[in-house]
């Protein structure tokens, strides 16, 4: 059985909102100060039983959420691909998409939640709202691996289908859109780089974003006249 981009644009919005009710309550739940003491434990756990085997294979499968040294290029292959067989802009509007979409949502969470990640060597690492970190040590919540990586394996998806020219079977949609994901839910919480409940955090926003993507109407998306390179480019 195939499952098909056209068929998914259909999803009811009801797991969205959810999806982003879980968000906000996990949240407000920890600016009160809830389930830090989880979050903690996870990592003190996972910072003590690190032998250089696990520890080397995690950090190196964490590179599947790496959204500027391996999501971005490849998708912006797949893209230039795309756009040269179609003649077609609108080959290109998945990728911009993506950038987008998280841009205005991970980006602006991480800046103003100001979490420190588990790795961070100051004072109320913890918390919300650190008043010590700064800069990257301040931009743990949401976990952008989690979100990022399911938008991008999201938009590798929309164009390895395009490119096949083919719907992907449920088999690959699993390969490309949740295999990597569980591997980067384990790796990032495993190495320290993020808190648990970051992790679920990047999760819960990255599905709703991911879905938002799949619903979209590529090829009619309202387009200026650009002589012929508005054509379908995902029919």
């Amino acid at each position: 059985m195939t499952t098909t981009v056209a068929d998914r644009r259909t999803l009811p919005w009801w797991p969205d909102l959810l999806l982003l009710a879980g968000l906000a309550a996990l949240t407000v739940a920890l600016v009160q100060g809830h389930l830090l003491t989880l979050d903690q434990r996870v990592a003190d756990w996972a910072l003590t039983h690190q032998p250089a085997v696990p520890y080397w294979t995690a950090r190196v499968l964490n590179y599947l959420g790496q959204g500027g040294q391996v999501l971005t290029p490849i998708a912006l292959i797949l893209t230039g691909l795309l756009v040269y067989r179609t003649r077609s802009v609108r080959a290109a509007l998945p990728f911009v998409a993506a950038y987008v979409v998280t841009y205005l949502t991970i980006g602006p969470m991480k800046i103003y939640f100001d979490r420190a990640a588990p790795r961070y060597d100051g004072p109320f690492k913890v918390e919300m709202f650190n008043p010590v970190a700064s800069g990257t040590d301040s931009r743990s919540f949401p976990s952008g691996h989690m979100g990022n990586a399911l938008v991008w394996y999201t938009v590798l998806a929309i164009l390895a289908a395009a490119l096949l020219r083919r719907t992907l079977t449920r088999w690959e949609w699993f390969a490309l859109r949740v295999l990597p994901v569980v591997i980067l839910f384990v790796t990032t919480v495993y190495t320290g780089f993020h808190w648990f409940t970051d992790s679920v955090a990047g999760l819960l926003l990255g599905v709703v974003l991911a879905r938002l993507l799949i619903r979209l109407p590529w090829d009619r998306i309202p387009l200026p006249d650009l002589r012929g390179w508005e054509r379908p480019a995902f029919s």
